[in-house]
């Protein structure tokens, strides 16, 4: 039996994300022996969105977390995590559903971040408003170019801001090195601890004029074992709950194995070596070329065609394969795969177990 097969595969309707416990509970050990101690971990939810992960995180020791919506962070402070930082910046709406959240959940530690004045000033309004004091990150950009503002003068004039604010507390800073994942690992090795210099030279700076920086927060899944070695930082890996071939095939240095896999079936035999399957754009991540799913049983397939509902494929052996047959895919990228659906098949000793809800799918749970 292939460890993917599972009891009752037949009556889980397609396409369905099917998520696996012995694999989960693999890569969350793993996670915990890169880390050393489950203080260390602030894992980014993003990638499942799933409240039982969370829950069973905070089982575990792991009481931190990342998110990029407010809904992810309502999951979280709902679940039972004791600090949630919002890693996405807060603007329009969403500073006073950050607030609300708050005040709803006035036993966790809940944070933001931000990389410039206007922001710094928004937040602090809107903390004032709702009688709070928020904790707030600098966001840095070590390299990635999409949010955060460069290790220096203005980092330094941003971190004495939000510490003077009087409903704003500074929690430290934040990090994301996601532009580092080179496949070779003394090349990512290096360029990682080139990236991280000018991050540890501002914290000296900050402290150096009598700024205190609680918390340093590094790592993307790539540069997650790499940071690990420092114990002055948070690490905030995401894909690592669940894996998926596109890390896995770039970084075989990193001990995480898949998780979460796609059922599909093949609904049409449109030529001699053709089957189309129902894996469209609604089911599994289009924003990477082909192939972006692994079917385990056709190794082979190529890819002729994807549309919403619908993914053609090419293999000598189309012939071996019937219409309604259950096959098995491993994504791409396994983050906005999760996304495309609403609930997940847990299998666990080789048959269905559960049936989770996709809790932070949305953009709002209640809030």
């Amino acid at each position: 039996m292939n460890w993917f097969d599972f009891a009752g595969a037949d009556s889980v309707a397609s396409p369905a994300l099917v998520l696996y416990r012995e694999r989960i509970e693999e890569n969350l050990r793993q996670m915990l022996a890169i880390a050393g101690d489950p203080a260390r971990l602030r894992p980014h939810v993003k990638t499942h969105k799933i409240a039982q992960l969370i829950a069973r995180q905070v089982e575990l020791g792991i009481t931190k977390f990342k998110a990029s919506t407010i809904a992810e962070v309502e999951m979280c402070a709902a679940a039972g995590a004791a600090d949630v930082l919002l890693a996405y910046p807060a603007v329009g709406p969403n500073i006073a559903r950050l607030c609300e959240l708050a005040r709803r959940f006035p036993a966790v530690k809940l944070s933001a971040l931000t990389d410039s004045a206007p922001s710094i000033h928004g937040l602090n309004a809107a903390a004032r408003d709702a009688g709070l004091t928020l904790h707030v990150f600098l966001d840095l950009d070590p390299g990635m170019h999409r949010t955060g503002v460069a290790p220096g003068p203005e980092a330094v004039a941003l971190y004495k801001l939000i510490a003077t604010q009087p409903n704003l507390r500074a929690a430290g800073l934040h990090a994301y090195d996601g532009h580092l994942h080179q496949q070779d690992l003394a090349e990512r090795e290096r360029d990682c601890e080139a990236a991280f210099a000018p991050v540890l030279a501002l914290r000296h700076d900050l402290e150096a004029v009598g700024l205190p920086v609680p918390t340093l927060i590094a790592s993307g899944s790539p540069t997650f074992a790499i940071h690990a070695r420092h114990h002055d930082r948070e690490l905030s890996p995401g894909t690592t709950v669940l894996w998926d071939f596109g890390y896995g095939d770039k970084h075989p240095d990193l001990p995480f194995v898949p998780a979460a896999l796609l059922l599909t079936r093949v609904v049409s035999k449109p030529g001699p070596n053709r089957l189309t399957l129902d894996l469209g754009h609604k089911a599994v991540a289009a924003e990477n070329p082909h192939p972006r799913v692994r079917l385990l049983e056709i190794p082979e397939a190529t890819f002729a065609m994807q549309s919403e509902e619908h993914l053609v494929i090419e293999t000598p052996r189309a012939a071996a394969f019937a219409i309604g047959q259950v096959l098995h895919g491993i994504p791409r990228h396994i983050c906005p795969t999760v996304a495309l659906h609403n609930e997940a098949v847990v299998v666990e000793g080789g048959r269905v177990v559960d049936r989770w809800p996709i809790t932070a799918r949305g953009r709002r749970i209640t809030i």
